[in-house]
C-alpha cells in the first residue's frame, strides 16, 4: 500500500513540473515585493520540514510596516492540512505560536515549521504533495510545493 501512495505521490509530482523546457528558479529573485517563499527544506521530507520566508521586501525607504501574515499547508485537493508555526522569536511574536493571521514587522526574513501532522493531531500526514501557501494581509502572495515522502 506504501508503494502505491508513493507512486501516486511521484506522478502528481511529475505532472505538476512545468513542460515548456526551462529550469526552474531556485534563486533569491522576487517579483512580489509584499513576500516570498523560499523552498522548503529538506524537499523531499520526512517528517518534518522548514522554510524562510519574507515580508514585505520594498523596504522603501526604510520605513518598516506591519502586516498580517498567514502560512498554510494544503494538500492537492486544496484541503488544509496544517498551519505551520513560527520559528524562533519575531518582535513581539513569541516562537512556536501558529502561522494563522499574525501580525509580523516588514523588511524581515522569518523562518516556519512544520512537524508533519495533521492539523490539531499528533497523527502524521500522508505521503504526497503538499503546497505550502504564504498570505500577506489577506492575499495569496507565494506557493511552493512540497513532496512528503516516508
Amino acid at each position: 500500500m506504501k508503494k502505491r501512495w508513493l507512486a501516486l505521490a511521484v506522478v502528481l509530482t511529475l505532472a505538476l513540473m512545468p513542460r515548456d523546457g526551462r529550469a526552474q528558479s531556485t534563486g533569491t529573485t522576487r517579483s512580489n515585493s509584499a513576500g516570498s517563499l523560499r523552498q522548503n527544506y529538506p524537499n523531499p521530507f520526512n517528517p518534518e520540514t522548514r522554510s524562510d520566508f519574507w515580508v514585505d521586501e520594498s523596504c522603501v525607504s526604510g520605513a518598516s510596516t506591519q502586516h498580517r501574515v498567514s502560512v498554510k499547508i494544503y494538500n492537492i485537493l486544496s484541503q488544509l492540512v496544517a498551519v505551520p508555526v513560527l520559528q524562533g522569536s519575531a518582535g513581539s511574536v513569541a516562537g512556536g505560536q501558529p502561522l494563522d493571521n499574525v501580525l509580523l514587522p516588514g523588511c524581515s526574513s522569518y523562518t516556519w515549521y512544520w512537524n508533519g501532522n495533521y492539523r490539531n493531531s499528533s497523527q502524521e500526514a500522508a505521503s504526497g504533495v503538499y503546497l505550502a501557501v504564504l498570505e500577506v494581509d489577506g492575499k495569496r502572495v507565494d506557493i511552493k510545493r512540497m513532496l512528503n515522502a516516508k
